[in-house]
This record gives C-alpha cells, sequence and structure tokens, in this order.
C-alpha cells in the first residue's frame, strides 16, 4: 500500500513535531488566497472594484444594519494595523457605499443605500455560484461549522503564540 505523503510548501518546517501543522499551514495559504480572490471576483460582479479587506469592512459594517466603530471593525475583523481600516474606509465613503459620521470623538461608520444594494447583488452572485455548490457537493453544514469552530480555535493559538514571539 502506497503511503499518502502530506502536502506541504516548506518541507523544512514539515520535519517537526507537528507535521500536519505544516500540512494545515499551506491549505490554509491557498484557502486565503482562494477567498481573497472570490471577493474580489465577486465584487467585480457585483458592480464594484474592491479589494478583499475593503469586501470584509463594507460587509462588516452592513452587519445588522447598525453603525460601527473603526475600533468595532478592527476588533470584529482582528486586525492590527487601524490606518488599513481607515484607508479602506475612505476608499469605500469615495464609492458611496458607507458614510462616516461623529459621535462625540467616535467616528461611525455606516452602509449607504447602494452600499446595501451592492451587498444584496453580492449576496445574489454568493448563492448563485457558490452557496448552490458547496450544497450540492459539499461539505455539509455541520462539517463546515466544526471547521469554522476549529479556525476560529486555531487562530487564538497562532494569536497567542504570535504575542509570544514578540517577546522573543
Amino acid at each position: 500500500m502506497t503511503e499518502l505523503r502530506a502536502i506541504v510548501s516548506s518541507a523544512h518546517l514539515a520535519d517537526g513535531s507537528a507535521p500536519a501543522l505544516s500540512e494545515l499551514e499551506f491549505s490554509l495559504t491557498l484557502a486565503a488566497s482562494a477567498y481573497q480572490r472570490w471577493m474580489t471576483r465577486c465584487a467585480a460582479a457585483a458592480g464594484q472594484p474592491l479589494a478583499p479587506l475593503e469586501v470584509l469592512i463594507l460587509h462588516t459594517v452592513r452587519h445588522r444594519d447598525r453603525a460601527k466603530r473603526i475600533a468595532d471593525i478592527t476588533l470584529v475583523l482582528d486586525i492590527e494595523d487601524t490606518h488599513l481600516v481607515t484607508y479602506a474606509i475612505r476608499k469605500l465613503e469615495k464609492a458611496g457605499l458607507i458614510a462616516t459620521r461623529r459621535a462625540g470623538k467616535e467616528k461611525l461608520v455606516a452602509a449607504t443605500e447602494a452600499g446595501r444594494a451592492f451587498c444584496a447583488a453580492y449576496r445574489d452572485i454568493r448563492e448563485r455560484l457558490l452557496a448552490t455548490a458547496v450544497e450540492s457537493d459539499g461539505p455539509d453544514s455541520a462539517a463546515l461549522s466544526a471547521t469554522a469552530d476549529l479556525l476560529r480555535r486555531l487562530s487564538g493559538q497562532y494569536n497567542q503564540a504570535a504575542r509570544a514571539a514578540a517577546t522573543l
């Protein structure tokens, strides 16, 4: 019987105590690239040439149709560099997809009618091209939820390791 070998991009990392972690990291790299490509192409199909971060921010701002503080957006998306978010917000505001206002010292960000229409078009395209394919070919909802839970837990471990590495 042929032994299956892990698919990794860095054999020198896979020869340590956790070779499966290297396999996961390569898969995360591929998945992240594919997801970012998807967001860009879906946004373009929905009528807006947006970068992946801009798509994420717009959907975050649109969530539950409540204005968000920039600090909330960075927290939810786990972004350390606030300037990346503020730059993306400026671009989204210039495109007419979001509006900002001041509430005391805080800047609040909300989706405009054009932003809500874009999100609806994005959702329709996502349903037609992605969700139906996943629904028919799998994985099923339970597997997707379990994977999402696993990735959230791993993100905590990576964040903790990043904090520890910063002290070395």
